[in-house]
């Protein structure tokens, strides 16, 4: 949503979470939803321009980089992760797409119980476009907060300037 209220960008989760881990969690996202048809162009905001993705999409790094390349700033994964998948993967994930897209990572996070069959691993966190986790909720409800500084975004970018590196001509000729 704008600042006043109306709607800036609907975006619709493109992968669908259908994983099995035996006697740990069973996600099967596609028996009752369909996946979104595409990536949104990041969004204006104050704090910067907004990428936005949605928990699953975390694990592929191709929406990050093409939301960067589109003049992407933050990227946005609200999630529900799983206790086993969460605190194996989560601050993993979110921090190497900060790393690889130099943008800050503002993650979101359902905690507790959902269901009788189902528990969140919550940890919200941001991290910064250097890789830094600069705040972070634990177990639990809470809130935390972070300073977007879009100056240090921009120096991270340019002394380590991996966009312009990046070989096209050669990613999926293998």
């Amino acid at each position: 949503l704008s600042s006043p209220g109306h709607l800036a960008a609907t975006y619709r989760k493109t992968h669908l979470c259908d994983v099995e881990l035996p006697g740990r969690a069973v996600m099967k996202e596609s028996s009752f939803t369909n996946p979104g048809a595409e990536i949104v162009a990041p969004v204006d905001t104050p704090a910067g321009k907004l990428g936005l993705s949605i928990c699953y999409d975390l694990r592929f790094p191709e929406i990050s980089l093409a939301l960067r390349r589109a003049g992407a700033e933050i990227l946005t994964y609200p999630s529900a992760f799983t206790v086993p998948t969460g605190s194996a993967h989560w601050e993993v994930l979110l921090r190497a797409r900060a790393i690889e897209s130099q943008c800050y990572v503002v993650a979101a996070a359902q905690t507790g119980r959902n269901h009788e069959r189902r528990t969140s691993y919550g940890h919200a966190l941001v991290v910064d476009p250097w890789g830094a986790v600069v705040a972070q909720c634990r177990e639990g409800p809470g809130l935390c907060y972070a300073e977007i500084d879009l100056d240090y975004l921009h120096r991270v970018r340019r002394e380590i300037p991996v966009q312009g590196h990046r070989r096209p001509d050669l990613y999926g000729t293998v």
